[in-house]
This record gives structure tokens, C-alpha cells and sequence, in this order.
């Protein structure tokens, strides 16, 4: 799934009159290096979430991708609710177009070498995991991070995910990192225990997805591995800008 829903306040005025994931990034638009990606590595079946000028997204893609075999469904949470539903939400009305298992990506975060690994997604649709997060060394407007990670073996970049809440930065020291917005995510974390949003959102709750992945943790059901990749989250004018100023490599 590919998240494309938000309305990109901070990319104003960029984001007046294309949707974010449609901003162009070293001659691609940014949902397109996804659609690269997935293709490239196998993944055929890709759901996108879409809210703000939400019949630019598939106007797009489906020009280009159907015809490099890729299958694509959409979830139109502004046709439907209004307004779009955050991370946790959007993927809630649309579970009944994934499967048991799936990955999950932001259309905002420029990731041009990230490897959508078959075998990553067999292991992981195996195990008693709930999600499995992709983390990358904090940026500049995130140096606090967001999780922790407890390495399987020092140096091996892989392990478990810790919730480390905002709050105990102070008294606990333990280094965090930046979740990348790349994740592979179970259907399970969806339903109760986990979520109280009804099967399918059908109406149309906004929820954030943070919570879950932190109750996933406190129960060591979610893992983790650390991307040392190239990775920006493109949020602001001057962020693009910056990556638009860089020959393309692709």
C-alpha cells in the first residue's frame, strides 16, 4: 500500500494544485520511484490511498504502470468521508483490498535505492510479527527520533523495535532512530486487541498508525531494521529543492 492521501500543507504552495506524491524529484514524480521500486522487485499488486486532488493520483499512474504489468486498486477517502483518515485509518478502509500480510510506504519520502525483499515479506508473513519497520539515522528536523531499536547482534542493523515514548527522552539515553514510513504490516494489527476501528473504517475514522506499531512493541511483536540508504522525507519546499538539485542517478 502507498500513501498518498495527505493534503501537504507544509509543500504549500507546491501542494496547491498537485497532490505531494505528484511533485516531481529528479524528473520522476515521487510515487514513480515507488512504482519503480515494487516493480522491479516483484511486488505487482499495489493499493494507493488518495484524499487531496485525489483523480490526479490514479490519472497518473494509470497511464504509465498498468502497462508494465502492475495492478493497481485505489482508496478515495475524500469521495468517501471528506477529508482523509491518517496512516492508521487509510489502511483500515482499505484492508479489504490487501492481503494477510503487506508492505506499506509513504508517497512523500524520496527512497530510490530501497529493496521491497521477497524474502523479507516471506519471513515476516511466517512469524508471530505485527509489523516489521524500516528506521534511518535522524534527520535534521527530527533528531529526537521516534523508536528504538534492540539489535538482534551488535552491528547487525536488525532486531526489535523499542518503544521509547517522547516523553522519557530525557532519563532514557537508549539511541533512537526515524521511522522511514516503509514497513511490512499484518492484517491482525487492524482488529481488537490492537485498533477499535470497525472492519473496513466504514465510518471513517482518522487514526494514526504510531500507536499501534508502539503497542506492537510492548507486546515484542514488532521488528526492525535500520536503512542506511539514501532516504528523504520531502516535506518542505527547501527539501525538494535540495534533492532537485542533485543529478538523477536512476
Amino acid at each position: 500500500m502507498l500513501l498518498a492521501a495527505g493534503r501537504g500543507e507544509r509543500m504549500r504552495p507546491l501542494t496547491d494544485a498537485t497532490p505531494k506524491p505528484l511533485l516531481p524529484v529528479q524528473g520522476r514524480a515521487l510515487l514513480d520511484w515507488h512504482m519503480a521500486a515494487l516493480q522491479r522487485d516483484g511486488v505487482r499488486h499495489v493499493v494507493v490511498n488518495t484524499a487531496w486532488l485525489g483523480a490526479q493520483i490514479p490519472a497518473h499512474l494509470n497511464a504509465t504502470w498498468p502497462q508494465h504489468g502492475m495492478q493497481l486498486q485505489y482508496s478515495h477517502e475524500q469521495d468517501d468521508f471528506g477529508h482523509a483518515l491518517e496512516t492508521a485509518g487509510g489502511i483500515a478502509r482499505a484492508l479489504p483490498l490487501l492481503g494477510d500480510a503487506f508492505w506499506l510506504a509513504a508517497g512523500d519520502v524520496f527512497v530510490p535505492d530501497f529493496v521491497f525483499d521477497s524474502a523479507a515479506a516471506q519471513a515476516f508473513a511466517a512469524c508471530d510479527d505485527l509489523a516489521h519497520v524500516w528506521l534511518v539515522p535522524n534527520p535534521a528536523h527530527n533528531p529526537g527520533g521516534d523508536f528504538g531499536l534492540a539489535e538482534s547482534a551488535p552491528g547487525s542493523g536488525t532486531g526489535r523495535a523499542v518503544n521509547l515514548p517522547p516523553a522519557d527522552m530525557a532519563r532514557d539515553l537508549r539511541p533512537r532512530f526515524t521511522y522511514s514510513t516503509i514497513a511490512l504490516l499484518k492484517a491482525e494489527l487492524f482488529a481488537a486487541p490492537w485498533c477499535d476501528i470497525a472492519s473496513g473504517n466504514p465510518h471513517g475514522k482518522a487514526v494514526p498508525l504510531a500507536p499501534l506499531l508502539r503497542q506492537a512493541m510492548d507486546a515484542g511483536r514488532c521488528g526492525a531494521t535500520l536503512y542506511t540508504g539514501r532516504w528523504t522525507d520531502v516535506g518542505t519546499p527547501q527539501r525538494l529543492a535540495q534533492l532537485n538539485a542533485v543529478p538523477s542517478s536512476a
